[in-house]
C-alpha cells in the first residue's frame, strides 16, 4: 500500500477512535448527570459533537453504547485494583489490609475525577439490565472479599471477623461515598475515607498488624494540604482510634 494511502487510512482510524471515545465519555457524563432513562442517543451525539449517523456507525443501540461505558469503566477498575495489588507486593508493610486501604483511596480518587468510572458504578446501582460480569459493584465486592480472605489466612484479620462481613462494610461505605459524592465532593475526599478507616481498622486488624496500618493510605495526593501531624496520617492504634 502506498505511503499516502497508509497515512489516509491511519488518519481515518484515529478519527474513528476519537469519535468512539467521545461518544463513550459523553454518554458517561450524561448518564451520571441525568440518569440512564432520561438520556437519548441524540442528546449523547450532540454532547459529543458528532452526527447521529456517526453514533449509529459505532453503536447500533443505546444498549450497545451502555455496554461500552461499562467495559471502559471496568478497565479503569481493573487498573486500580491491579496497581493496588502491585504496590502492596512492592511495599510489603501492612499486608493485604494496607493494600485494601490504599486501593479504596485510589478508587475514591478515580470516582472524583473519572466520569466513566463514576458512570460504571452508577449504572450498576440503577435498574438498567446489567450484562453478565459487567456489574462494577459485584466486581469490586469480589476483589475486596478476596483480599480480606487473604488477610484472614495470613492472620492479619481479627479472629472474630468474617471476611465476607468485613467486605460488606467496606463495599457499602465506598460505593455509598461514591453515590453521595455526585452531589457533594466532600464525600470523596481523602479525609472522609481516612476517618472511616480510622474507625474500622481497630475492629478488623490484629494488634501487631494494626500498628503498621496507615488509615490515610501510603500514597498522598499532590494537592492535599500538609497533614503530617494528624494522627489519621500515622499508623493507628486501638487507643488512638
Amino acid at each position: 500500500m502506498p505511503s499516502q494511502q497508509r497515512s489516509v487510512l491511519m488518519a481515518q482510524q484515529e478519527r474513528a477512535v476519537r469519535t468512539r471515545n467521545a461518544l463513550i465519555e459523553s454518554a458517561a457524563e450524561l448518564f451520571s448527570k441525568d440518569g440512564f432513562d432520561v438520556v437519548s442517543l441524540s442528546t449523547i451525539s450532540t454532547r459529543a459533537g458528532v452526527s447521529n449517523g456517526a453514533l449509529h456507525f459505532h453503536f447500533a443501540s443505546k444498549a450497545a453504547l451502555t455496554a461500552a461505558v461499562w467495559e471502559a469503566a471496568a478497565q479503569r477498575l481493573r487498573q486500580i485494583t491491579h496497581e493496588g495489588a502491585a504496590r502492596g507486593q512492592a511495599a510489603g508493610s501492612g499486608g493485604p489490609l494496607q493494600v485494601l486501604v490504599d486501593t479504596t483511596h485510589a478508587l475514591l480518587r478515580g470516582l472524583r475525577h473519572d466520569v466513566i468510572l463514576r458512570a460504571g458504578f452508577d449504572l450498576s446501582e440503577s435498574p438498567v439490565p446489567v450484562a453478565p460480569g459487567a456489574d462494577l459493584r459485584r466486581r469490586w465486592q469480589a476483589w475486596v472479599e478476596s483480599l480480606l480472605a487473604q488477610a484472614a489466612r495470613e492472620g492479619a484479620l481479627a479472629r472474630d471477623v468474617a471476611p465476607q462481613d468485613a467486605a460488606h462494610a467496606v463495599v457499602a461505605a465506598t460505593v455509598g461515598f461514591g453515590a453521595l459524592g455526585s452531589r457533594n465532593a466532600q464525600w470523596l475526599s481523602q479525609s472522609m475515607l481516612t476517618r472511616f478507616w480510622a474507625l474500622l481498622l481497630p475492629r478488623l486488624a490484629t494488634e501487631p498488624i494494626l500498628k503498621e496500618l496507615v488509615a490515610s493510605g501510603r500514597r498522598r495526593e499532590a494537592t492535599a494540604p500538609p497533614e503530617a501531624a494528624s494522627p489519621l496520617h500515622r499508623p493507628i492504634s486501638r487507643q488512638s482510634a
